[in-house]
């Protein structure tokens, strides 16, 4: 049940953003009590950033005193709200590392949970602090706990839910991927980070029949929302795909940065395929990186070949690159392929198994995390595993 506390302050801005997120089905009716009791603004820091193609990092820094009317408008918006960028760090490239997020993917996710009246929920991932208030203005205080990585961020949000009267019963600063034992079992776990590999210590955190909402992506597209349910000591837990979203990364589970080696490649040759075609749309490109496990790519310029020089660059992290020009990609020297896997030729042939298929998208595709921690990629149905069985939690 909702809990019962005084109504905040609800901007018209931010009341015509609920009434759409509810007319588009996004919000449903049992999150409609919790979203008005939390407005998003509450949790929103006073000094945000907004994107800026002219600056060096991408974003520029907007402040609620300054620019009220862009702060606003940025808050009120359907859409995600950087407040960290590098860590923390004052010298960083620009990399958005803490954000509020988009409210209809918020309110997607509170609905994949499918919580009810009663239920105990682990938040991993509580940044601004805001998706901690709408689990305890749906559920209660003492039913929620939530971990945050970042001690500035912890504190900042605990601030703010204090403030709003909404604080959860506990607010731990830690590693996420660890989860917190000493309050399960648990019966739900919404995490608003990407991951990589489910950790084997969230199912055992919880109760069977659990469910785990989590964004997960592979090094070459990080784009699915996971909605897995968990399965008792010894047995395989089964979740598939719901949504396409994108979200930061756990930091214990970033990917590997692309770097291509200076030395010869050890093959030179055309491409079997066009390279946009690798990345022509979020289902392809989701496909690909199930079938290539632990591809990561950057686009890039390349001085040494004035006449093509905008490429796509590849590694697996392990000792494999490779690279193919957009222009003239079928030429004798487009592509080039370093180390013992052949990266290229793995793209190439993932991209016609998808074609094979049908073009499968995103939802129709599935995880099976195996009571060892291994987690095996499906198309449909789990017994229909992808071909080689890519360990994809190694």
């Amino acid at each position: 049940m909702d809990q019962a506390r005084p109504a905040q302050e609800v901007t018209d801005g931010y009341a015509r953003l609920l009434s759409c997120l509810a007319e588009s089905g996004a919000l449903e009716e049992s999150w409609r009590g919790a979203f008005s009791r939390a407005p998003r603004a509450e949790f929103v820091p006073e000094a945000v950033w907004a994107p800026d193609e002219d600056s060096p990092t991408g974003h520029r820094r907007v402040t609620r005193v300054a620019e009220p009317e862009t702060w606003w408008a940025l808050v009120d918006a359907d859409e995600v709200v950087v407040t960290q960028l590098d860590d923390g760090a004052h010298d960083g490239p620009g990399v958005p590392t803490s954000s509020a997020s988009r409210p209809s993917l918020v309110a997607s996710m509170l609905r994949h949970l499918d919580v009810a009246d009663g239920a105990r929920v682990l938040d991993i991932g509580t940044g601004t602090g805001w998706t901690s208030a709408l689990l305890v203005a749906r559920l209660g205080g003492e039913a929620i706990t939530t971990v945050e990585v970042d001690p500035r961020v912890s504190a900042e949000a605990a601030q703010r839910l204090k403030s709003a009267a909404l604080s959860p019963a506990r607010l731990v600063v830690g590693d996420g991927l660890a989860g917190l034992p000493s309050a399960t079992p648990y019966d739900h776990i919404h995490s608003t980070a990407a991951v990589r590999r489910v950790p084997r210590t969230w199912i055992e955190q919880t109760r069977p029949g659990a469910t785990i909402v989590t964004p997960w992506g592979t090094p070459y597209a990080n784009a699915g929302l996971l909605r897995l349910v968990t399965a008792g000591p010894g047995a395989p837990s089964y979740g598939r795909f719901v949504d396409n979203v994108s979200f930061m990364w756990m930091r214990a589970q970033r990917p590997h940065t692309v770097t291509l080696p200076t030395t010869e490649p050890d093959l030179r040759g055309p491409s079997a395929m066009d390279p946009d075609l690798a990345l022509s749309d979020v289902d392809v490109a989701f496909t690909i990186g199930l079938l290539v496990p632990h591809a990561r790519y950057v686009h890039t310029w390349d001085g040494s070949d004035p006449a093509a020089t905008y490429r796509i660059a590849l590694s697996d992290g392990n000792g494999s690159w490779a690279s193919a020009r957009y222009d003239s990609w079928d030429a004798p020297d487009a592509v080039r392929q370093w180390g013992p896997r052949r990266l290229w030729d793995e793209i190439t042939a993932a991209r016609s198994w998808w074609e094979d298929r049908g073009r499968p998208e995103l939802t129709r595709f599935g995880l099976t995390v195996t009571a060892r921690g291994r987690q095996e990629a499906w198309l449909d149905d789990p017994s229909l595993l992808l071909p080689g069985h890519p360990a994809l939690s190694e």
